[in-house]
């Protein structure tokens, strides 16, 4: 069914999956002892399974998508194509995390974008400031014609 091409990588799979595994190890607290529930293991094929089923679940999803897009004679898939197609395919109690994900991811790629935006503008003030003191291009000298 797959092709390699198509293939979610295994080292996200495997990271998504044994934290919330750990989380759900974890989540009594620990023991009288005060030891900590120990890490829960995933067979290969387990991981294989469920990047599989990540994998048919993102084309499903796509493809409600795309028929709610041209329901609405459009042809380029929204966010809120996608969160109509999660309500359709039954998983609307995903809806609500999913838009404060969607929130907080753009909450967090605004503040990066905020941090790169001040960091050009320090360099670049650095940079005129240098330029006015005379310190770039070296030799304060004219040269001879």
């Amino acid at each position: 069914m797959s092709t390699d091409q198509d293939d979610l990588p295994r080292a996200h799979i495997k990271r998504i999956v044994k934290g919330k595994l750990t989380a759900l190890m974890n989540e009594g607290g620990p023991d009288a002892k005060g030891n900590k529930a120990p890490d829960g293991h995933v067979q290969k094929e387990a991981l294989l399974a469920f990047g599989e089923c990540a994998k048919i679940f993102i084309h499903i999803l796509t493809s409600t998508a795309n028929d709610i897009c041209r329901d609405g004679k459009r042809q380029t898939i929204s966010v809120d194509d996608v969160f109509k197609a999660v309500d359709e395919l039954e998983f609307s109690e995903f809806g609500e995390p999913l838009k404060e994900a969607l929130a907080a991811f753009k909450k967090d790629a605004a503040a990066k974008s905020a941090k790169r935006n001040d960091a050009a503008i320090k360099k670049r003030k650095a940079e005129d400031d240098a330029v006015a003191e005379g310190g770039e291009g070296g030799d304060d000298e004219e040269e001879p014609a």
